[in-house]
């Protein structure tokens, strides 16, 4: 046993020593904790580059005889210098190839950061737009203003009709997340109903649509980037997406804080006097208003809401002030990827995205859903 001294020097020295020790221990924790950070910075902007390599890549990737450097060029012209509209290789690249490589970038980012949300407030990893049934909902709203030609308001109408009926399955989630002992499985559960029941009442409407309609509703019902094979104008298209992904991405980041409040429970929120009902709807509105956006245009891509967030999750954690702007950077990464492989796989034929994503996603759905029995057993 030390023995025990009454010198005022060697306290003041055994004092200053625990101090430094302490003190180290303190600037150890800042420093693993600020790698830490730097790790999902890097992360996210890793994403970002890949993303946009891979969109690079995909606006040459069937048409060999044109160079990555000229398609650049072909876009920087139209963004900054005066383009030569009567070039094959800007009537490629600029027409045809562009607009898709948009829309898959900004549907990426649209599903994952819905997906991410979805996650967050339900406490479950199984959820995502298509699987809560509010991609149905949507895609039955379009559905009817293809069969019924209705354009009211522009290119706005199909999204307006897609955010309303995203509305019903949005309305089924939060009855049940009220109802008491409804846990996060029952939930997502409730809104797989509602995904057959729209489904159902989708594929009514095509058999009722004539053969010229129903060939580019089926075209788009599969899941789809080319936005010209359904009859859309793609730059309309991109103006209206962009509008919908960057207000619902941006108001979404916002709440990220408020999301990782609620993500710890309800009983937990209130304490920390957050309103979990409030938020809760609130996110749920811009799920359903995001989701309205992308499907309107692409049909229904599956999955990509399911596996950016649970990949980007392995990495920078469930603290969405991360994990929300990462998965949508992934998303991007995931989509702009799928539509490479789904138009060069089968060349000169093509795979559309959304069957690609659903190869990609169901695998990992079956290892979630026993993952998860697993932790409940």
């Amino acid at each position: 046993m030390d023995e025990q001294t009454d010198d005022p020097v060697e306290i003041a020295i055994g004092k200053w020593t625990d101090a430094d020790a302490h003190a180290g221990t303190c600037e150890e924790r800042v420093g693993d904790y600020r790698k830490y950070t730097l790790r999902k910075i890097l992360f996210i902007l890793a994403c970002i580059c890949g993303a946009m390599l891979l969109a690079s890549y995909s606006l040459v990737a069937t048409v060999p005889t044109i160079s990555v450097a000229e398609a650049l060029e072909v876009i920087w012209n139209h963004l900054f210098g005066t383009p030569d509209p009567d070039s094959s290789v800007d009537y490629i690249i600029w027409i045809l190839k562009t607009p898709t490589v948009i829309i898959g970038i900004l549907a990426g980012i649209g599903l994952a950061a819905a997906g991410t949300v979805m996650q967050s407030i339900l406490r479950n990893p199984l959820a995502d737009p298509y699987t809560t049934g509010i991609s149905s909902g949507a895609s039955l709203g379009v559905a009817m203003a293809f069969a019924f030609g209705l354009s009211f308001i522009g290119p706005w109408t199909q999204v307006v009709l897609a955010f309303l009926f995203s509305l019903v399955p949005m309305a089924f989630i939060v009855a049940v997340s009220k109802a008491r002992g409804a846990s996060p499985t029952t939930m997502v559960m409730a809104g797989l109903a509602i995904m057959y029941i729209f489904n159902a009442v989708t594929t009514i409407i095509k058999l009722w649509t004539d053969p010229d309609t129903l060939a580019a509703l089926y075209s788009w019902s599969v899941g789809t980037l080319d936005v010209i094979a359904t009859g859309s104008r793609p730059w309309e298209s991109i103006k209206v997406m962009l509008i919908f992904v960057m207000f619902g991405s941006v108001a979404m980041m916002a709440m990220s804080r408020k999301l990782n409040v609620i993500a710890t429970g309800d009983e937990s929120a209130r304490s920390m006097g957050v309103d979990p009902e409030k938020y809760r709807i609130i996110a749920l509105l811009l799920v359903s208003l995001l989701t309205a956006g992308v499907v309107s245009f692409t049909g229904l891509i599956g999955f990509v809401g399911l596996v950016a967030p649970h990949i980007c999750r392995l990495v920078v954690g469930s603290d969405n002030r991360y994990l929300i702007p990462s998965s949508m950077a992934f998303g991007a990464l995931l989509l702009t990827a799928a539509d490479i492989i789904g138009k060069t796989i089968i060349y000169p034929g093509v795979i559309q995205v959304g069957v690609i994503t659903a190869f990609i996603g169901g695998p990992l759905f079956l290892y979630l859903i026993i993952k998860q029995r697993r932790n409940l057993a």
